[in-house]
């Protein structure tokens, strides 16, 4: 049985770490987060010691490394800008750590990372989900076997309303989430160069703090992209559902159907971690780079091969 930690105990996501931690047969003894009412902890770990503070979690974890009791593993759900100091304490309390996505918000960071990496014999795990997605392994292996020249056409589309509280929040501030792009689209990026391959074109046609459209050349597809916290951009037939989500992507203009089947995707990430089968730096970092290179290129407008959801923006 390992010993796990969790910072950022109450947002949304960290409820999957806690129900894989428990799914795997591991125990989670410590965890963090600056707010304080905690009850989903006793139904996983009653017996978790809960800290508010994290100059007294490190404190924790420090005292602990010292004894037969340390800190295996350290899951990090906080905050985009706080993975990376996050990482480095699990790192320098020797524990591997295991982060949400995006793993940092650039690409030297990872470098740095690497670093420390070397320097502590410890590993740095990032949540790919996606890639565990029995839809999304298809796909790849379909890819994978066809003519190897072929460039399939591709289009992602991901509008997902949210509120005038998620501009309040650090979600919209760009520089501590990093803005549209990585926020709510790092995942699907690192999925398309995960079965399509490298970037060798990165266009940006569309950047505002709600919306993003652009374009990717990638070794095997040609990309067009659109993401979007606006329910306005919802399709008609979306709204008529009462639904305020709507995803698609399609190959060569068909649906590539991957809507249902994540309700374990985090505890078989757990598990290929403790099989030392993580995804660690270098699996994330295309992703990283092409977010990174998203903020910081000028939008060019409606040229080139564009997203037709960005056509309804400009």
């Amino acid at each position: 049985m390992q010993n796990f930690g969790l910072i950022g105990a109450a947002g949304y996501i960290a409820e999957r770490h806690m129900r894989a931690i428990k799914e795997t047969g591991n125990n989670l003894t410590a965890c963090l987060d600056k707010f304080d009412v905690m009850g989903r902890i006793d139904s996983y770990f009653p017996n978790a010691d809960f800290f508010v503070e994290p100059e007294r979690f490190d404190r924790h974890l420090d005292k602990k490394r010292r004894t037969a009791n340390k800190i295996d593993f350290l899951s990090i759900c906080s905050p985009n800008y706080m993975h990376d100091a996050h990482i480095r304490m699990a790192l320098r309390n020797q524990a591997d750590a295991i982060c949400e996505k995006p793993l940092v918000l650039n690409p030297w960071n990872v470098d740095a990372l690497e670093k420390i990496e070397e320097e502590t014999g410890k590993n740095v795990y990032n949540v790919l989900q996606l890639r565990l997605h029995p839809s999304i392994i298809g796909l790849k292996k379909k890819i994978e076997n066809e003519a190897p020249d072929k460039i399939h056409d591709v289009d992602l589309t991901y509008i997902t309303s949210r509120g005038k509280w998620y501009f309040i929040s650090w979600k919209g501030d760009m520089s501590k989430s990093g803005g549209i792009a990585t926020n709510i689209g790092i995942h699907f990026f690192d999925m398309l160069t995960w079965i399509f391959g490298d970037v060798e074109k990165n266009v940006c046609h569309l950047y505002e703090g709600n919306k993003a459209a652009g374009f990717l050349q990638l070794k095997k597809a040609r990309v067009r992209w659109f993401l979007s916290l606006d329910d306005n951009d919802l399709p008609a037939n979306t709204v008529e559902k009462g639904m305020r989500t709507y995803r698609s992507i399609t190959v060569e203009g068909q649906e590539v159907e991957f809507s249902g089947g994540f309700t374990d995707l985090h505890t078989k990430t757990y598990q290929n971690i403790l099989a030392g089968k993580g995804f660690g730096l270098n699996d994330a970092r295309k992703s990283i780079q092409i977010t990174h290179d998203i903020r910081a290129e000028k939008p060019v407008g409606l040229k080139g091969d564009y997203h037709p959801f960005a056509a309804n923006n400009l």
